[in-house]
């Protein structure tokens, strides 16, 4: 049995992703948290295994393994079932699509290290990065809306890579507190996730003080 041992933060929503697809295969790990607040991600002991000094970092019987789509992927090939990518080109190409509208569009633009340079660095008052944030997830949001399939899930009958992308950045959009309410598709998705275990478990709140 491979150990596995998740380096995160408990509100960073990239290794909330992990977390839920962790969760969704029924895998047990450990969990160390890296206070992104504290500096903890740029130590050099973290950084002799994260060059890029981000979370999460998964660490498979002694391997590194960092970006999470990156760990999504390995899990699935790890561990098969539930597959979160479709195996099939077309589905795989739109659940891809899907999950990097967030991945790349959205979460890059409000990540805490860009909303630091933005005040700190440019000097942009609280009003105009509060703007900076709503304009990024409302312009995702739009297209994930448009793009979200049929059934209870982004793809489907079941929760893959597209809902785990998906739901961190719903819980980030409400934290910042970006009206969802024009986005009834995604709302409707976020509630189908958050009434199962595996997300629950993952939420923030669930591991905050663990």
């Amino acid at each position: 049995m491979t150990t596995l041992v998740l380096h995160d933060y408990f509100r960073s929503s990239a290794s909330f992703r992990v977390r839920i697809a962790l969760n969704l295969k029924g895998l047990a790990y450990e969990r160390v948290e890296v206070s992104l607040l504290a500096g903890d991600q740029r130590s050099d002991a973290f950084l002799d295994q994260n060059a890029q000094g981000f979370v999460p970092m998964l660490v498979a019987d002694g391997e590194p393994i960092i970006q999470s789509l990156a760990i999504v992927d390995w899990l699935d090939r790890a561990y098969p079932e539930p597959r979160l990518i479709p195996d099939e080109a077309q589905p795989r190409a739109v659940a891809l699509a899907q999950a990097l509208v967030v991945a790349c569009d959205i979460h890059p633009l409000n990540n805490l290290r860009i909303l630091k340079y933005l005040t700190r660095d440019l000097g942009l008052n609280e009003t105009v990065k509060d703007r900076w944030i709503a304009r990024w997830i409302t312009e995702g949001f739009e297209a994930l809306e448009a793009m979200a399939g049929e059934g209870p899930f982004m793809g489907g009958d079941a929760p893959g890579i597209a809902d785990v992308f998906l739901v961190p950045q719903m819980f980030n959009a409400r934290r910042f507190e970006v009206d969802v309410e024009p986005f009834p598709r995604l709302v409707e998705i976020d509630a189908n996730c958050m009434a199962l275990a595996a997300f629950q478990s993952a939420h923030p709140d669930a591991v905050k003080g663990e």
